[in-house]
């Protein structure tokens, strides 16, 4: 995928060689969250922590449709419950992960559902249900600095 590798071979290759970690941090909100944590996921020898903000993981609703192994393959809710390989799942364990979302975000399910999934799998994780939080950059605004501060 012409996107991902962008993202994996330049991006994430000159944070690492600028700052010498070998592995990123990656965040986002709406559906940049679902990126970060998709990226994450698939990629856990690149990606130390991951943070998502009033993140949609279940992208067959935008996909009008189609489905392949490729929609698969980047559908957290349908990868990460068959997901057996020791490899991946081994460095999912060892990451960071926060999920963040509020109770009145209409992505607040997407986030439990992935919460139930990951804690299936054993994964360690933060999902963050916030009192009175809704779907918007007000909140996210608040959320981001807490979620960085936990690995500054």
């Amino acid at each position: 995928m012409g996107y991902e590798n962008v993202i994996l071979h330049d991006v994430i290759a000159q944070a690492c060689e600028e700052t010498g970690h070998d592995r990123v941090a990656t965040a986002g909100c709406s559906f940049g969250g679902y990126h970060a944590v998709n990226l994450a996921l698939r990629h856990p020898d690149r990606v130390g922590y991951t943070f998502s903000m009033g993140a949609a993981f279940d992208i067959k609703p935008f996909l009008d449709g189609y489905y392949d192994e490729n929609c698969y393959y980047n559908n957290p809710p349908d990868y990460m419950p068959n997901l057996g390989d020791p490899w991946y799942l081994d460095r999912i364990r060892q990451m960071g992960i926060v999920l963040g979302t509020g109770e009145w975000d209409f992505c607040r399910d997407e986030n439990v559902r992935l919460s139930n999934i990951l804690k299936s799998k054993g994964i360690d994780h933060w999902l963050d249900v916030r009192s009175g939080v809704g779907h918007d950059w007000p909140w996210w605004r608040e959320m981001f600095p807490e979620y960085l501060n936990r690995i500054i």
